[in-house]
Formats: structure tokens, sequence, C-alpha cells
């Protein structure tokens, strides 16, 4: 496919943006992956593209906040094991029903996610819901789960893993949002893999796309590693309010 200089201008400001907002809350793909079918992308090809750019810009994020010492390495860890198995069962769940009938559950479950963070107040975390010798299963059993909604669903993984992190672990938002970049790079370079090898990328637009989103992704670590957890809650209910209006789209459309 010929590369135009109309899709640098309408793909690089996008993936800036969506690189800064995905290393803050998640859900970067809710802008990014419409940013390439504006271009002219087709389907596959935008996705795929849209991996490459993604996948850097995480590599990116996640190196800031580890430099930050804002990851909980166990916990990471033991989730990406468990996004991989998640990640594939919900692919294959995708095959066999309908694809309105997940939209919908999900319009339904996004403003009760959205009413507990609201809920919170300024605070996202809490104390920890399981007990010490139950945190290593249930973090796999995290990585199970987002990575079964990541294979069903997609959008707004890195939003859901921040959620569960907070809420279920106890975790502390900013560490909470550097552990579920690990989470996310990890899927996300097996899906690279396959598409790359499968010649479903345009790397000549992938890659000044993918230095915007590395611009993006370390302005939003580094901001917040400083601003901390009002930031992230701010950002979360954005992603939460773009992840229901586009699920409202699919199903009207």
């Amino acid at each position: 496919m010929e590369i135009t200089w109309q899709m640098f201008l309408i793909v690089c400001p996008l993936t800036f943006l969506a690189g800064f907002v995905d290393s803050v809350a998640g859900g970067g793909g809710l802008i990014s992956l419409p940013a390439y079918y504006l271009a002219g992308l087709p389907p596959v090809l935008a996705a795929g593209t849209n991996k490459l750019s993604a996948c850097l810009g995480t590599v990116a994020a996640s190196g800031r906040f580890i430099a930050g010492k804002k990851v909980d390495w166990p916990v990471a860890l033991l989730a990406a094991l468990g996004a991989l198995p998640g990640s594939w069962l919900g692919t294959t769940l995708l095959q066999h029903i309908p694809e309105n009938t997940i939209r919908i559950m999900m319009i339904a479950a996004i403003p009760l996610v959205a009413a507990v963070v609201l809920r919170r107040g300024k605070r996202l975390e809490g104390a920890c819901r399981v007990p010490a010798e139950a945190l290593r299963p249930v973090s796999l059993c995290i990585g199970l789960v987002i990575g079964f909604y990541d294979g069903l669903v997609g959008p707004g993984t890195g939003t859901f893993l921040i959620l569960m992190f907070t809420l279920v672990l106890g975790m502390e938002a900013v560490l909470a949002s550097g552990t579920a970049k690990l989470v996310n790079l990890a899927s996300n370079v097996a899906s690279l893999t396959t598409l790359l090898m499968a010649g479903k990328v345009l790397v000549g637009l992938g890659i000044p796309a993918a230095c915007c989103a590395i611009l993006g992704n370390l302005l939003g670590a580094g901001m917040t590693i400083r601003k901390g957890t009002g930031f992230i809650r701010g950002m979360l209910m954005v992603v939460l309010a773009l992840l229901l209006a586009k699920m409202v789209m699919d199903v009207v459309s």
C-alpha cells in the first residue's frame, strides 16, 4: 500500500495522544486504531500497524515506570503469564458468539465500573482483598481474566488491569499503572509477532507513528509518576467514557 504525507498528518498526532492516554490509564487503542482507519488503511493492516506503534510506545512507558521503580514485578510476571492463555481463550470464544452480544454486556458493565471509580473519591486503592498466601494465584487469575477480555473484546485492557490491581490487590494507583504496562506489553508482543510474520504491518508508516507514540508514552508516564492517583483517576474516567461511546456506536451502526 502506498504511503502518503496525508497519512502521517493524520496518524502521527493521534498516536502521540494515544500514547499519552495509554501510559496513564490504558485504552490508547481507542484513539490510535481509528486514526489508521481515518488514514485509509484496511482493518487488518490498520490493526497490525497500530500494534507496531503501540508496542514500541508501551516499551518506552514500561522503561519509564521501571526506572521510577513503579512496577510490582511478581504481580506483573504472573499476570502476564495468565494473560497469554486468557487471550487465546477469548479469541477462540469470539469466533462462536455474536459480537453484539459482548458489546451489549460491556455497555451494561462500563457505567458500573465508572460508578466504582467515582465512589472511591480521590483514591482508587484500598486494602488488599486477598490473603498474602493467595496473592500469586490471584495475580495469575487477574491476568487470565483480563487476557480473556483482551481476546474477546480488546479495547480498554490496560484500564481494566489498573482497576483490578487497585481494587482487588490494593495496589497504589501509580504502581498499578506501571505494572499494567508490563502485562499489556507481553500480550502486544505476541500479537505483533504474528502480524509481522503475516505481512500485515505497514512498517513505513508504523515506525514514524511509533516515534510519536513513544513521546506520548514518555510524557504520560512522567506525569503519572509526578501527579499520582488523582491524575490517573481522571484519565480512567475519560477512557471509560470513550470505551462506552465506542461500544454504543458499534451496536447501533
